[in-house]
């Protein structure tokens, strides 16, 4: 199966999460994210010389009501389960060094399938226990991949 450069994993018409492979390569700025996220992910690439006017960022209020993380894998392969707001298992992916997914909806599980560094970005302040609700996973034999990368 060819692997899609930008991949949406979308249940009942809402986009759960949005990967961009590290095969992504598009001129100027590419926005992956719909303007109502309140997470924003874009692909920059621009030619040596390109001036990209300073700024300043205006005080706007936002509500936020569900955390959006964005992981940068660096080095490694790790496997993503993701399940609904049920907490149902719906399917998996892997990602590998180069890869990057922001994590919009629904929840997530991981596995370590090779020593792994993330950088992970995400909206804060941290709350810890009041941010997530833990639950159990799939098991191995249980996994449903969406491709063979």
């Amino acid at each position: 199966m060819i692997k899609e450069i930008i991949q949406e994993i979308i249940h009942e018409s809402r986009i759960l999460a949005i990967i961009v492979t590290k095969d992504f390569s598009k001129p100027g700025i590419h926005f992956v994210t719909p303007c109502d996220f309140s997470q924003q992910l874009a692909f920059l690439n621009h030619s040596s010389g390109k001036i990209i006017q300073p700024h300043v960022h205006n005080v706007v209020h936002r509500e936020v009501q569900y955390t959006q993380e964005v992981l940068f894998i660096k080095k490694g392969k790790i496997r993503v389960d993701f399940y609904d707001e049920e907490q149902t298992y719906l399917e998996s992916v892997l990602l590998t060094a180069g890869d990057t997914i922001l994590l919009a909806a629904g929840g997530h599980g991981f596995e370590v399938l090779e020593d792994t560094e993330i950088i992970e970005v995400k909206q804060g302040p941290y709350t810890k226990d009041k941010d997530k609700t833990r639950f159990s996973g799939i098991s191995s034999r249980q996994v449903i991949m969406r491709d063979e990368r």
